[in-house]
């Protein structure tokens, strides 16, 4: 295998490790938490470095559970018990945790084979000559075998602990009275974020992991509503960042694990921009969709209201448009559907409502004015109904509409003494 291939696969280990657990703490709105975690677990390493005098796997990562089941403890003695705010309590004991690592790094690298910039950093470059051998065999890259037995692990706990772990995290109050044992559940997961940071630490060091455990959870919540989903594409937007942030690396000539996580910012940018639920753009269409439609529901109570009180059914083009109460040109799209969905006809003398576009005026104008009508029966005066009416007028279906007239008791006109129109058969746009 190349040096390239065992490169990327480290990092597509350690991001989809990451992101796995990260997708748990982003929903159980953790974030700083993976972070406190991630930082906290350094005096741990510190330790095991210091007592085993080697990099041996097991004490590293006892020394790591032990860091982050205390850090866990503490944050929530400190918050329960302490009263003090969560996240104030996160950002003492980390600190705390994380300074004391340091301090112990600075004070004892000199006797054990510890490097404060690999535990910051991470050097992935040097992941294919650092060999797992046995019996005088190369067996690979030995994080290539941690990362791969951490994801395994991790897949395992997610597997498993499915159910648990959904239904704490949305509720755990729920989770308690299904027998499910929430703290557990809690601590369980902290731990395995310990494990998981201690594993990638030589490869992205202990800063870059944070981003690993967070990015690729965050991206995957703008893409889908679905958690099997989510997950899915945490652990792929992670592999493509371990792919992409190599090549991006080799061009600039920089870090491998830098590089990765500057592709991990990428995807969550154009996740932002490009989702479809949730991205930016796919929001400015539904606002732009949602004031469209405002704007063509005003036009035809403009209409419906000049032919109500004056008996002119007619207004020119400039008149229906200010009834639109959105920019100018929005106004002349939404002008052109409702022509061209026959629900407004005419020319120079004037423009009218079909019969089409007649009965879904009424149909609105009926709305209107039985939610005014249902905020009067609450108690809100006859001069304060009519914003909320204007408001609400959009969203009203027939089978709201129903309900509104069976709580006003079948009421016949509104606070204002204007009669409120019969429902009419439900409206077949093209």
């Amino acid at each position: 295998m190349s040096d390239a291939f065992w490169i990327i696969l480290t990092g597509a280990l350690a991001a989809s490790s990451c992101g796995l657990l990260g997708t748990f703490l982003v929903l159980r709105r953790m974030s700083l938490l993976g972070d406190a975690l991630s930082h906290a677990v350094l005096p741990g390493i510190a330790l095991a470095f210091f007592l085993s005098g080697s990099r041996a796997v097991l004490p590293m990562f006892l020394g790591a559970a032990l860091a982050g089941l205390c850090t866990t403890l503490l944050v929530e003695a400190l918050h329960r018990r302490w009263r003090v705010q969560e996240d104030a309590s996160i950002g003492i004991v980390f600190t705390a945790f994380f300074a004391l690592g340091v301090v112990l790094i600075s004070a004892y690298a000199g006797q054990v084979d510890l490097d404060q910039e690999c535990v910051l950093y991470g050097e992935i470059a040097y992941t294919p000559w650092d060999l797992l051998l046995w019996k005088g065999a190369s067996l690979g890259p030995r994080p290539v075998w941690i990362l791969g037995g951490m994801l395994l692990a991790n897949l395992l706990l997610v597997g498993l602990c499915y159910k648990e772990l959904v239904i704490s995290s949305f509720d755990p109050a729920m989770a308690v009275a299904l027998g499910i044992n929430a703290a557990a559940i809690h601590y369980l997961l902290m731990g395995a974020v310990s494990l998981t940071t201690v594993a990638a630490f030589e490869s992205v060091g202990a800063i870059l992991v944070v981003a690993l455990m967070i990015v690729p959870g965050s991206a995957a919540y703008l893409w889908s509503d679905r958690l099997p989903a989510i997950l899915g594409l945490a652990v792929g937007f992670g592999v493509a960042a371990a792919a992409g942030g190599y090549y991006l690396a080799s061009r600039w000539d920089s870090s491998i694990a830098g590089a990765m996580v500057v592709v991990q910012g990428g995807i969550f940018g154009v996740s932002l921009l490009l989702a479809p639920n949730q991205g930016l753009l796919a929001r400015l269409v539904q606002r732009g969709r949602l004031s469209l439609r405002m704007a063509q529901d005003h036009m035809l109570l403009g209409l419906v209201r000049r032919a109500e009180a004056r008996s002119e059914s007619h207004w020119s083009r400039l008149q229906v448009h200010q009834a639109g109460k959105v920019p100018t040109w929005l106004r002349g799209l939404a002008f052109r559907q409702l022509r061209r969905q026959g629900l407004v006809a005419g020319g120079a003398e004037g423009y009218h409502l079909t019969q089409a576009g007649k009965g879904e005026a009424l149909r609105l104008l009926r709305g209107h004015r039985l939610w005014e009508t249902y905020l009067n029966c609450l108690g809100l005066p006859e001069d304060h109904v009519h914003a909320g009416a204007d408001t609400v007028e959009h969203f009203l279906d027939d089978q709201l509409r129903q309900e509104l007239s069976a709580q006003v008791a079948g009421a016949q006109v509104d606070p204002q003494g204007k009669r409120i129109p019969d429902p009419g058969p439900p409206l077949a746009q093209g």
